[in-house]
């Protein structure tokens, strides 16, 4: 990765986010000529500005949603990740039309400006909600990751290099649960919980990082990369926090029961696409589709079922226990510095 990079152009859509400040710094450690921070939003892009202080990142503000912003940031880009997106559940169901518009089209406008500049390289973060998806969120992400392999497939000989990641809630990232329980317990407020059998993946920000670089390094065009990872249930989250916390038995809990929007388990991986898929140890790797475009051939033929009896979630994962999650947790620099603002 370090090689590859080395004097490399690189732009991050929706750095300012998570994923985006977790990349930049990871970035920051290689021998990269600039990085690209794209973005709508000047006050994180202010703050991370001051934060950073590195001549080599630059800050684009622009949308990904207004192409010709798209084609201004990524003028002589070698490698973009593109990270933008409406993540929310609950506003991208109040808003389908918005989240489409970002992470559907605006996907769309980020793989042809990387074309249109002779990118080497993108890879398109997505999301285990994509997954026979039944929120607005996750029926947006499988069409961009639909997107990408169409793109891949209609120019299958583009110096520009489509993947695809993707991965399930990332542990301490902005708006998710973990902060949100922090926060409930900090204000010595009542935890509001869902549903206790509710399983999740427990990825670390690290965890999708090192996801992209894999994509990156290793992909074909229209790859789709998993990263392998365990999972708890909500109820198993929840006496870990309040472990950490040393608040066990302390807590009053609210059951508010399964939102809209909400499963009992997520995948990572579909049935048809667990039953196609090459494992790399770590990681999942499905290709590409790359049948002729001869539509005829979707009506006449077809490929053999492999075998794969169930999907890859997290639900059959491997499971973990409270203790196991109390250290998986305290071992996040995310929440270290959590503690450390909040102390």
């Amino acid at each position: 990765m370090t090689n590859t990079l080395d004097s490399a152009v690189v732009a991050i859509t929706g750095g300012t986010g998570s994923f985006g400040s977790t990349m930049l710094r990871n970035l920051l450690r290689d021998e990269v000529a600039e990085i690209r921070i794209f973005s709508r939003d000047e006050n994180k892009q202010d703050q991370m500005r001051n934060e950073i202080k590195d001549e080599r990142v630059r800050f684009i503000i622009g949308d990904v949603r207004d192409i010709s912003s798209v084609q201004t940031a990524l003028r002589g880009v070698d490698y973009v990740f593109h990270a933008a997106a409406l993540k929310q559940v609950p506003s991208c169901e109040f808003f389908p039309m918005q989240a489409a518009a970002t992470n559907v089209t605006g996907s769309s406008n980020v793989i042809q400006a990387a074309l249109e500049n002779d990118a080497k390289s993108v890879v398109c973060l997505s999301s285990d909600k994509a997954v026979y998806p039944i929120n607005v969120m996750g029926m947006t992400k499988a069409l961009m990751e639909k997107v990408a392999q169409s793109f891949a497939r209609n120019y299958p000989d583009s110096r520009t290099r489509v993947n695809i990641t993707r991965y399930g809630n990332v542990m301490m990232s902005r708006g998710s649960v973990i902060p949100l329980f922090l926060d409930q317990i900090r204000a010595g407020k009542e935890l509001t919980i869902t549903d206790p059998n509710m399983t999740r993946f427990m990825m670390s920000l690290d965890d999708s990082v090192n996801l992209v670089k894999h994509a990156f390094t290793q992909g074909s065009p229209g790859d789709l990369f998993v990263k392998k990872a365990p999972a708890c249930t909500v109820a198993t989250l929840v006496d870990a926090i309040c472990r950490i916390m040393k608040k066990e038995g302390k807590v009053e809990l609210k059951y508010i029961g399964t939102r809209h929007g909400e499963k009992l388990y997520e995948s990572l991986l579909g049935t048809e696409e667990r039953a196609r898929a090459f494992d790399q140890g770590d990681y999942f790797k499905v290709p590409l589709d790359t049948r002729s475009l001869d539509y005829q051939i979707y009506f006449d033929k077809g490929n053999q079922a492999t075998g794969a009896e169930e999907s890859y979630n997290s639900h059959n994962t491997v499971q973990l226990d409270v203790d196991q999650v109390v250290d998986l947790i305290e071992g996040l620099p995310e929440f270290q510095k959590y503690m450390r603002l909040s102390s």
